[in-house]
């Protein structure tokens, strides 16, 4: 007897169904390895229209389905269950970029375009895609918008809702939504876009998107910084913001436990300065204008750290590959903790005046209960957002349950809570986070939401079991 799962791939076109389990092995298991799927097939479209010939199928069977993009989620958002009664579906075939409009400064691409392929296509033209995340060269830009991916730029540009200019979404019952016209302005009713910007694929499914572009960076000044106290962060980058016409993109914090785990695992990277501190800062400031002295300025503020002793050492990147190996080291430090035995990862936010106050207090409940746990401490702190992982005291040892032992977790997001933080900036719900957000997310907010999805997706088939439970 066909079971639903045979009716829905006997409807759909041979060509775009995979049943080889070889080839759909390598899309069931998510990022971070926590996650194992199964499913009888994936279905690969080419066409906004074949997905919603899916959906439409799908739906008259009744079976759900699970979008995937270039499977960098660190919270399984995009991985099937093991029931095997989930189909998976994959944007990579749907990879044309659509136009860039140079005067509108504007792209418009479908949702399996790379991110690099995009940020390529925007610098071929003179033009700077402001997203940037260390995962551009596999990520797909409709996942990005899905999980509204954050990254190194949020500090000048925003996460990536702040980007998108219009989408075109394919709803639960199969209908097209599009409204991909490049508009800055459009005043006519609900920001419908931004209903499924962060939704992860449970209230509609993504299929292409335009984004803002920038004008392309005429100066960049990179430097890494050795700092004196974590407690001075926000000064730094305050006086950085007011020397430079707030020209700051980027400002990442980076702990000295966390460059050593790096420097420790890949002997081949250098440390980029000879005096050592427990805190660093990589700044990044940039402005289109080929006329603005802003090294100058910079200089003129990195002069006043140093006499002041806010600044004990650092460097100024004076080629682009200078420029290029200092981000390679804050790109690579989570690669550093995956070659220690992988760490607990807390995505944690708080307002950016209280971050020195959060690695204070968060980095002595570890400290003083932790039984030789190592930190890892880094993120985009001119945005609020740190990265608060923890690894084995041991690279051996099994994080995952040596910290279910030590049940410090609760603590750490206890702490962000009381702060007025959140337990996750950047990276989302998924399916590894839906106890945290009963635990700490705001009640009310949930049950709106679940009162969306039901709205949106009454039978259940997007993405379930993700972001919120009917």
């Amino acid at each position: 007897m066909a079971t639903k799962i045979d009716n829905v791939l006997a409807k759909l076109p041979e060509a775009m169904v995979t049943t080889d389990q070889d080839v759909i092995e390598g899309y069931l298991l998510d990022f971070r390895a926590k996650y194992h799927g199964v499913t009888r097939a994936v279905l690969r479209p080419k066409t906004t229209e074949e997905v919603s010939l899916c959906v439409r199928i799908c739906r008259e069977y009744k079976v759900q389905l699970i979008p995937q993009g270039g499977n960098t989620s660190y919270c399984g958002s995009a991985t099937p269950d093991t029931s095997g009664n989930q189909l998976l579906l994959l944007f990579e075939r749907l990879n044309k970029i659509r136009e860039v409009d140079v005067n509108n400064r504007s792209v418009t691409a479908e949702a399996g375009v790379v991110l690099s392929n995009l940020q390529d296509a925007a610098e071929n033209r003179d033009l700077l895609c402001p997203l940037a995340l260390g995962s551009h060269q596999s990520c797909q830009i409709g996942g990005n918008i899905s999980t509204n991916a954050g990254g190194v730029n949020v500090l000048r540009y925003g996460m990536s809702r702040d980007l998108v200019l219009g989408l075109e979404v394919v709803l639960p019952d199969g209908r097209i939504l599009d409204t991909l016209s490049p508009l800055r302005k459009d005043n006519t009713g609900y920001s419908t876009d931004q209903l499924f910007i962060g939704a992860e694929g449970t209230l509609g499914l993504v299929t292409a998107v335009s984004l803002k572009l920038e004008r392309k960076p005429n100066q960049i000044v990179t430097a890494f910084l050795a700092c004196s106290s974590v407690d001075d962060l926000p000064v730094l980058f305050d006086r950085i913001q007011v020397m430079t016409g707030d020209a700051v993109c980027s400002f990442e914090y980076i702990s000295d436990h966390s460059l050593d785990l790096l420097l420790i695992s890949k002997p081949t990277h250098r440390h980029p300065l000879e005096t050592r501190t427990e805190h660093y800062v990589l700044v990044e400031i940039s402005t289109s204008s080929s006329f603005l002295p802003i090294e100058d300025a910079f200089q003129e503020v990195l002069e006043d750290f140093f006499a002041n002793g806010l600044v004990l050492d650092g460097t100024i990147a004076a080629s682009e590959g200078q420029r290029a190996a200092l981000w390679e080291l804050r790109e690579s430090i989570p690669e550093g903790e995956t070659l220690q035995g992988g760490s607990v990862k807390h995505d944690i936010a708080v307002r950016r005046s209280l971050v020195p106050d959060f690695i204070t207090k968060a980095a002595a409940i570890l400290t003083e209960n932790g039984n030789g746990a190592r930190l890892s401490i880094y993120g985009h702190v001119g945005d609020g957002n740190i990265h608060f992982n923890v690894l084995p005291a041991t690279k051996n040892t099994d994080i995952d349950a040596v910290w279910i032992d030590m049940n410090l977790s609760p603590r750490i997001y206890e702490l962000a809570n009381e702060m007025g933080g959140t337990f996750s900036a950047e990276y989302g719900l998924g399916q590894a986070k839906l106890d945290l957000n009963d635990t700490y997310g705001n009640p009310i907010k949930t049950d709106v939401m679940r009162q969306m999805k039901m709205t949106f997706d009454p039978e259940n088939l997007f993405n379930p079991g993700k972001v919120v439970i009917l």
